[in-house]
C-alpha cells in the first residue's frame, strides 16, 4: 500500500485549520483503493490560536504531524521545510493544500488515478479563479512573460497544489536555495507530468495575507529562478543603445562640420556621451549579471528553518 503525505503551510489560520483537517480526512477516507496518509501542518510562527488548535487535532489523530517554526520564514521556505520533513516511507506528496481550501482536496483522487499510470507529477491547473479581474490579468501577463522568456516553468496557472512522487521530492530537496520556488524546481526535475483542472475557490474564512507587494516578490523570485533571459536582454539592449549612440555621434559630427545644423555648444556632446556611456553600462551590467546568476546557482544562502516544536514525528 502506498503512503501519501499532504502538506498544509499555515500562518494565523485558527478558524480554517479544523475545516482543512476534516476535509482532507474525508477525502482520504473515500479513496479507493485505500491509501495510507499523513497530514503535515507547518506553522509559520502564528500569533493567534492556530498552534493550540493544531496540538488538539494532533492529540487525537496520529496521522497529523505538526511543525512549529521559531520565526516566520515566508511561505516558500515554510513549505520547503515541511517537504524536507516528510516521513521516510512516503511514496507520494502533495506539497501544498492551503488551510483556506482554495485549492480543493477533492481533486486528490483524480490526481492519484493519473499518477498510477506512470506519471511522476500531476499539476493542479487553476482553470477559473474567483478573484478580482486585476489579479487575473496580472497573473495572465506573468505566465505569458515566463513563456516568452523561455523559462523552465510548470504549465500556466499551476501552483504548488500538485501530486509528486518521492523521486521528484528528493530532487526539490537537493536544492539549497534560501527562497525556493517549489513549482519551478519541480518543473526543472524533468519528470513526466500530467494535469487536472479545477475552479480556484474564494476563501471561506479569514483573509489572504498576500499583498500585491508579496505577489510581486514571489513572481520576481520565480522569474529569476527559472530563466536568465532578462540579463541577456540587458546585454542586447545595451549593445543596441551603444551602437545607436555611436551612429548619432557620427551623424551629429557630420551635420556640425558641414554647417547643416547649428545647436547650442556642448549639447550634442552631452547627449552623445549619455547615450554611449548609458549603453555601455547596460552591456557591462548584463555581463556582470550573467556571472552573478552563475554564482547564485552554485552558492546559495543557508536554507535551514529552525523548528521549535515537532508533534507526532
Amino acid at each position: 500500500m502506498k503512503n501519501l503525505c499532504v502538506i498544509t503551510p499555515c500562518f494565523n489560520e485558527e478558524f480554517a485549520i479544523e475545516r482543512c483537517y476534516e476535509e482532507v480526512r474525508g477525502v482520504m477516507a473515500a479513496v479507493q483503493p485505500p491509501i495510507e496518509y499523513t497530514h503535515i501542518f507547518s506553522d509559520n510562527a502564528s500569533t493567534d490560536g492556530t498552534v493550540q488548535r493544531l496540538r488538539a487535532i494532533a492529540s487525537v489523530d496520529s496521522r497529523v504531524k505538526v511543525l512549529i517554526n521559531r520565526q516566520n520564514v515566508g511561505p516558500f521556505r515554510n513549505m520547503a521545510s515541511a517537504l524536507r520533513n516528510i516521513p521516510a516511507d512516503t511514496d507520494l506528496i502533495v506539497p501544498m493544500i492551503p488551510a483556506d481550501l482554495q485549492d480543493p482536496p477533492s481533486m486528490i483522487p483524480e490526481m492519484l488515478s493519473k499518477i498510477d499510470g506512470g506519471t511522476s507529477i500531476v499539476y493542479g491547473i487553476r482553470k477559473n479563479r474567483r478573484e478580482s479581474w486585476r489579479l487575473r490579468f496580472a497573473r495572465g501577463m506573468y505566465y505569458l512573460l515566463l513563456k516568452r522568456l523561455g523559462a523552465v516553468s510548470p504549465p500556466a496557472h499551476a501552483g504548488e497544489f500538485m501530486l509528486i512522487t518521492k523521486d521528484v521530492a528528493d530532487f526539490v530537496n537537493s536544492s539549497n536555495e534560501e527562497h525556493p520556488y517549489i513549482r519551478g524546481l519541480v518543473a526543472k526535475s524533468g519528470y513526466t507530468f500530467d494535469t487536472v483542472s479545477y475552479d480556484w475557490q474564494e476563501r471561506k474564512v479569514g483573509k489572504s495575507r498576500n499583498s500585491w507587494l508579496d505577489l510581486f516578490d514571489q513572481g520576481l523570485n520565480g522569474l529569476i529562478k527559472t530563466t536568465r533571459t532578462p540579463a541577456r536582454l540587458a546585454i542586447f539592449f545595451g549593445v543596441a543603445i551603444a551602437i545607436t549612440g555611436f551612429f548619432l555621434a557620427f551623424a551629429t559630427l557630420l551635420l556640425q562640420v558641414f554647417g547643416i545644423v547649428n545647436s547650442t555648444q556642448g549639447i550634442p556632446t552631452v547627449l552623445i556621451a549619455v547615450s554611449v556611456l548609458g549603453g555601455a553600462q547596460l552591456v557591462f551590467l548584463g555581463v556582470i549579471g550573467e556571472y552573478i546568476l552563475d554564482i547564485h546557482t552554485m552558492l546559495h544562502a543557508d536554507n535551514r528553518v529552525i523548528v521549535s516544536e515537532r508533534i507526532n514525528f
